[in-house]
């Protein structure tokens, strides 16, 4: 597998055990929920889980895919602001915590670049016999 299916999997695992992890184990992610976001951090941490777990399964679906590429997109775009907070809630934590933080930054940028490129490719149609 390459390219544009690899990318694809790794999105619908990446988001479906993120969304897992949301509901199984929420308060680490209640934890960088912006505080100046209305309402509880839990119930943007279970809505961000749910999503990710239904964009888990649209990229797996060949039906879906081009959808579920653009959902991804638009899901790292709006959970881009809990990265920030963690980065800026660590901004005084231990040199690695501070690090990986910071590192989610970049990252972010490089799985919407994924996610677009998923909705973009678009897959031959099978020949009938």
């Amino acid at each position: 597998m390459s390219g544009a299916p690899r990318t694809t999997a790794f999105l619908s695992v990446l988001l479906g055990g993120a969304g897992a992890l949301h509901l199984a184990r929420p308060a680490p992610f209640d934890s960088i929920v912006p505080p100046a976001l209305p309402g509880s951090a839990r119930g943007y941490t279970c809505a961000s889980g749910v999503a990710e777990l239904g964009v888990a399964g649209l990229l797996a679906m060949p039906r879906t895919r081009h959808l579920g590429g653009l959902a991804a997109a638009a899901l790292f775009v709006a959970v881009y602001p809990a990265n920030l907070q963690m980065a800026y809630d660590r901004r005084h934590a231990a040199p690695r915590r501070r690090a990986i933080a910071l590192g989610r930054l970049p990252l972010q940028g490089v799985l919407i670049a994924q996610a677009l490129h998923v909705a973009r490719h678009r897959p031959s149609p099978p020949l009938h016999a």
